[in-house]
C-alpha cells in the first residue's frame, strides 16, 4: 500500500513541476490559466482517490489482520492443548520409568541377596528344601499327610526332604534336594580360560555322581520304599545342561534309579501321580458301590419274596372276607323278613325257617 501511495505522490509531483515549466513559458496567457486551473482540479480528485484508496486498503487489511489474528491463536490453542497432553503423556510416562527404575533396584538388591544366599551350601540346601515343599503343596495340598511328608525318617536312620506315599506299584518314593552350583558356575563361565573350565565340568560331573549315589544308596529300601528314587534340582539350567551336553550323567542316574528331575519335571511327574491316586480312590470307591448294589439286590429279592407272600395272604383274606359278607347280607335278609312279619285273622304266619 505504502509504495502505491508513493507512487501517486510522485506523480502528483512531477504534474506541478511540469506546471511550473509550463506557467514560467506562458506568463498572463489565458491558456497557463486554464492549464493551472485543470493541474489543480486534477491534483484535488488524485488526493481524493488516494484518500478513498487509503481506507478502502486499511479496511481491507484490518478486515484480513483479524482473520489472520483469529486462525493464528486458533491455532496457538490447538498446539497449545496438544502440548500440554504430550506433557502430560510424558510426565505419566516417567512416572512410570521412575516405578521401573525402583523395581529394577530393587531386584538387583534381591539378586543380590539370592547371589548371597546361594553361595552358602547350607542356605542352598535350604532354598531347594523350600522349593520342593512349595510344589509338593500345590499339587497336593498344604499338610497333606495321608500323600506326602516333609523330612521323613527311614528305617535306616536316613532323612529324606521329601516322600510320596504313592499307591502300588510305586509305594513309597524318596525325594531329595541337590543344588550343584560352584563348578557349575565356573563351567559355563565363558571368560574362564578353557584349562579351568574343563576341570570344573570334571568336578561338576563328579558332583553329580556322588549325589545320584548318596540318593541310591540311602533312599531306596527294599520292601519298605519303591525300587526307585528322585533327585530334586532345583534350578532348571543345571538340570538342561546335564541333559543336553552331559547324557552320561542321565544314563548313569538310570542305572542307579534315580530320577532326574528339576521343578517343571517334577510338577509333571507329581501331577501324574496325584492323577493315578485320583483314578485309583474313584475304583476303589466304584467297587464299594458295585458291592453295595449287589447287596441292595439281595434284599429288593427278598423284599419280593414277601411281599408276594403278603399277597398271596392279602387275597386269601380277601375271599374270606367276601364270604363273611355274602354270610352276613343272608343274615340281614333274615332279619329284614321278621321285621316285616304281619299278623292275619288273629293268626300267625308262620315265619321261614333260616336257612
Amino acid at each position: 500500500m505504502d509504495i502505491v501511495i508513493l507512487i501517486l505522490v510522485i506523480l502528483l509531483i512531477l504534474s506541478n513541476i511540469y506546471l511550473i515549466i509550463m506557467v514560467n513559458k506562458r506568463k498572463n496567457s489565458k491558456e497557463t490559466l486554464d492549464i493551472v486551473e485543470r493541474m489543480g482540479k486534477l491534483e484535488l480528485n488524485i488526493m481524493k482517490d488516494l484518500t478513498s484508496f487509503k481506507e478502502s486498503i486499511n479496511d481491507k487489511l484490518d478486515l484480513k489482520l483479524n482473520e489472520i489474528d483469529n486462525k493464528v491463536s486458533a491455532r496457538i490453542d490447538e498446539n497449545f492443548e496438544k502440548t500440554n497432553k504430550t506433557f502430560t503423556n510424558v510426565l505419566e510416562r516417567l512416572t512410570k520409568i521412575d516405578e521401573a527404575q525402583k523395581k529394577i533396584d530393587n531386584l538387583s538388591v534381591d539378586i543380590v541377596s539370592l547371589e548371597n544366599i546361594l553361595t552358602d551350601k547350607k542356605t542352598r540346601g535350604i532354598f531347594g528344601e523350600v522349593n520342593l515343599y512349595n510344589i509338593l503343596k500345590n499339587i497336593f495340598g498344604e499338610k497333606n499327610d495321608l500323600i506326602y511328608k516333609m523330612q521323613y525318617r527311614l528305617s535306616n536312620g536316613t532323612i529324606a526332604d521329601s516322600v510320596i506315599f504313592a499307591p502300588v506299584p510305586l509305594n513309597t518314593i524318596a525325594i531329595d534336594s541337590k543344588f550343584p552350583l560352584e563348578n557349575y558356575r565356573i563351567m559355563v563361565d565363558k571368560s574362564k580360560s578353557d584349562e579351568l573350565r574343563s576341570i570344573a565340568s570334571k568336578k561338576f560331573k563328579l558332583d553329580v555322581k556322588k549325589h545320584i549315589d548318596d540318593i541310591s544308596s540311602k533312599y531306596i529300601i527294599e520292601g519298605e520304599t519303591s525300587n526307585q528314587a528322585m533327585m530334586f534340582i532345583p534350578a532348571e539350567a543345571i538340570f538342561a545342561e546335564i541333559n543336553a551336553y552331559h547324557p552320561d550323567l542321565v544314563e548313569y542316574a538310570y542305572r542307579k534309579r534315580v530320577w532326574l528331575t528339576s521343578p517343571t519335571t517334577l510338577i509333571s511327574t507329581l501331577t501324574m501321580i496325584l492323577m493315578i491316586i485320583q483314578n485309583i480312590e474313584r475304583d476303589k470307591y466304584t467297587s464299594i458301590i458295585h458291592e453295595e448294589l449287589n447287596k441292595l439286590g439281595i434284599e429288593f429279592s427278598r423284599f419280593k419274596e414277601r411281599f408276594d407272600k403278603l399277597s398271596k395272604s392279602i387275597l386269601t383274606v380277601n375271599k374270606d372276607v367276601e364270604a363273611f359278607n355274602i354270610t352276613t347280607d343272608k343274615i340281614k335278609k333274615k332279619f329284614d323278613n321278621i321285621s316285616n312279619v304281619r299278623l292275619e285273622d288273629d293268626s300267625i304266619i308262620e315265619i321261614e325257617e333260616i336257612k
